[in-house]
């Protein structure tokens, strides 16, 4: 007895699905680069324990908070871009147009420079008209090379 041999189908697999999947990990993966390198690596934060925490990977970062680096030798920049403080200052008063008093400044300090800078810089920031400056540091040393850094300068116990 002779079976018949029934015809083959060819199957078929829905990629949009996985093609969504793949866009949506590529978005993310260039969210991720840029916010990595809007920070200047010379800054070495001071530790502060005791602070407040935040979630730098929330919509609100991402959106309303202008981040402001203040290397060890005074270099002020933004998204890693050297600025002068009437850049910065035209820089902070158009954001101000833009968004309204609504975003914050985070002024990202290294351990070292002299506080003069600072304070220059909180002072173009809150005669633009800006209402929250805030001062970043340490909180929780998740990398080793963070904890190696803080117990060089005897922040934390070895």
């Amino acid at each position: 007895m002779k079976h018949k041999r029934k015809k083959n189908e060819g199957c078929s697999v829905d990629m949009t699905p996985m093609i969504d999947v793949v866009f949506q990990m590529i978005i993310f993966f260039i969210v991720t680069l840029q916010m990595t390198e809007a920070k200047d690596r010379e800054v070495v934060l001071e530790f502060g324990p005791h602070g407040q925490s935040i979630d730098m990977g929330s919509q609100e970062v991402k959106t309303s908070v202008l981040i402001i680096d203040i290397g060890p030798k005074g270099r002020i920049s933004v998204f890693n871009n050297p600025v002068t403080m009437q850049q910065l200052d035209v820089m902070v008063r158009n954001r101000i147009r833009a968004q309204g008093n609504t975003f914050q400044i985070w002024i990202r300090a290294d351990h070292n420079v002299l506080h003069g800078y600072v304070k220059s810089v909180m002072d173009t920031c809150s005669n633009a008209g800006v209402g929250r400056v805030h001062i970043i540091a340490v909180k929780d040393p998740r990398t080793e090379a963070t904890r190696q850094s803080l117990r060089q300068r005897g922040r934390i116990a070895r």
